[in-house]
């Protein structure tokens, strides 16, 4: 019988205009140290973005959403931050920022298995989230 592993996870926000606080969920970041697994899903949904900001950079939000999960998987070409340890780099993803791109406070859950139960939990969060 497979011992539980315990994850953390945080849900990545896009706030349009910080001062109104208003935001949009635009992703999930899940690391579990245990079995070494950092991944992050993000979806940008502009119709919802140029509701709450018509003059919104969608290029810009797209390029910084999309450096997470490269950042998440070391890919050399996210930059310094993506050289770090897995740890190092959940704990940089998920610090606190005033900027458009935050994210939620870290919430813990527990999984049964190996890399495959992990990677249907951020599936599942993240139709959860993204679903609007």
């Amino acid at each position: 019988m497979p011992v539980p592993s315990s994850f953390d996870y945080a849900v990545v926000r896009v706030v349009p205009r910080v001062e109104r606080g208003e935001f949009i969920n635009a992703g999930v970041i899940v690391f579990c140290l245990e079995h070494r697994f950092l991944e992050a899903r993000v979806q940008v949904d502009e119709a919802r973005l140029k509701a709450l900001w018509p003059e919104i950079d969608i290029e810009l939000v797209r390029k910084h959403l999309e450096a997470i999960p490269k950042i998440c998987a070391g890919d050399v070409s996210a930059g310094p931050i993506a050289r770090l340890s897995q740890r190092e780099r959940f704990h940089w993803l998920v610090s606190p920022r005033s900027t458009i791109i935050q994210v939620s406070p870290v919430h813990t859950g527990l999984c049964e298995g190996q890399g495959q139960t992990l990677r249907q939990t951020i599936d599942q969060l993240s139709r959860r989230l993204l679903a609007g």
